[in-house]
């Protein structure tokens, strides 16, 4: 088990690079095993999902080579085996393999997936989106079976704008005999990252990030290259805390579009944000502006940002409201932020935030990723040391988090116990 210790209130300056993106390098590398020979991949950030996934390619026999930030996965000898539950449990993200090999091989075992406690979070939207494309699904107590004797392209109406259906299903369908069209699909940037690669692999794939994506079925998929795109989650926690102990602390390496949800509401906050075309500029105001703020799908306020932003909450100057509507389980980090001091009222997935609170140092622990990395803004905000416990969660989505705070000036350590 891993320890977080961070002392606090000291002023951030200097530049925090941002490298490739979680959520879109999660799907990146199940997608590799649809095609036959070798893909490569750039930018692919040093995260414990990454180590996990590669986990489950070897399990799979596919033979891979890591880097630095370079992935190279070759799938010539793949054998569809089972994918046990101690991998699966890992992480979410483990679930595209169901897609990838339905996609490729027409038959899955797999257990439950695994990841973050932050709501249900069923997948019964893939799994029927799977039964649409002609996939029979059994379930045996935490394992799924999926096999098909072939796949056939349909139109798939999806009831929320999920992006792991969204992703899932365009796996599935790249082989599929026919045209599929998936109707209400998710938009996020990294839906279109994701399809980029397979149409590097020569998947035929058009409308990605738009709400409505037709992918016409090839027989054979060739090895594929991409570059993972900016994390923007992780850019968006760093800004985050340049609003709160920051001196002109400069966010590299971004696609300020992707980040203007967030942007738009600091403004409205009255922050000292400069935006570049690459990078983004903020330092530390008195007098913070509340808000008031709703997770929405993209382009909408992204849930993954809205625990570090309660941080920003309990320093403006007023009552801020937070509405969550994405994941029903987003609150479990506030009793640790009350216990630094802050003042969050909760009332179902919503919260009443009052500051500007003091905050202060004490222990408390990570109950998911991004909870997580809202108990790090904190601590770093707050009076005193923090020490924050199963920090496991947070290394799961921020890469060299330890050297990029210290590097801009930050007290922090993570050790083992």
């Amino acid at each position: 088990m891993k320890q977080m210790i961070i002392e606090g209130n000291n002023i951030l300056t200097g530049e925090i690079p941002i490298g490739g993106a979680k959520n879109s390098a999660v799907a990146l590398i199940p997608a590799s095993i649809l095609a036959s020979g070798i893909s490569k991949l750039d930018n692919v950030p040093n995260i414990s999902d990454r180590d996990a996934l590669i986990d489950i390619l070897e399990i799979l026999n596919c033979d891979v080579t890591l880097d630095n930030d370079k992935l190279q996965i070759d799938t010539t000898n793949l054998k569809n085996t089972i994918i046990d539950e101690e991998h699966s449990k890992k992480l979410r993200a483990s679930y595209y393999f169901m897609g990838a090999l339905l996609g490729k091989e027409k038959y899955v075992e797999i257990y439950i997936p695994g990841g973050c406690n932050i709501g249900a979070r069923p997948i019964d939207i893939h799994i029927d989106g799977f039964k649409a494309l002609g996939a029979d699904v059994t379930i045996d107590g935490n394992k799924y079976i999926l096999k098909a004797d072939k796949l056939i392209g349909t139109d798939i109406y999806l009831r929320f704008q999920s992006v792991g259906a969204t992703v899932n299903l365009m796996f599935a369908s790249v082989l599929a005999e026919g045209t599929t069209v998936i109707h209400n699909a998710a938009k996020e940037a990294e839906i279109e990252n994701i399809a980029d690669f397979l149409i590097s692999m020569g998947a035929k794939i058009e409308g990605a990030g738009t709400d409505e994506i037709t992918i016409t079925g090839v027989e054979k998929l060739h090895g594929g290259n991409i570059t993972v795109l900016p994390d923007r989650i992780e850019a968006g926690t760093y800004i985050i805390l340049g609003a709160l102990v920051g001196k002109n602390l400069k966010i590299t390496n971004i696609i300020p579009k992707h980040l203007e949800a967030l942007t738009s509401k600091l403004k409205d906050m009255e922050s000292d944000i400069t935006i570049n075309s690459d990078n983004i500029i903020i330092s530390k105001v008195d007098n913070l502006k509340p808000t008031n703020i709703k997770t929405l799908v993209y382009p909408g306020f992204p849930t993954d940002i809205g625990q570090p932003m309660s941080v920003l909450l309990t320093q403006a100057n007023g009552t801020s409201l937070f509405e969550e509507t994405i994941w029903e389980n987003r609150m479990g980090h506030v009793p640790s932020l009350n216990k630094m001091g802050a003042n969050i009222t909760v009332k179902g997935m919503s919260s009443m935030t009052i500051g500007p609170s003091k905050l202060h140092g004490c222990e408390v622990v990570a109950t998911d990723l991004r909870g997580g990395a809202a108990l790090v803004l904190a601590g770093l905000t707050a009076t005193g040391t923090t020490i924050i416990n199963d920090v496991e969660h947070i290394l799961r989505g921020y890469e060299s988090i330890e050297s990029k705070l210290t590097n801009v000036g930050a007290k922090i350590e993570i050790r083992e116990i």
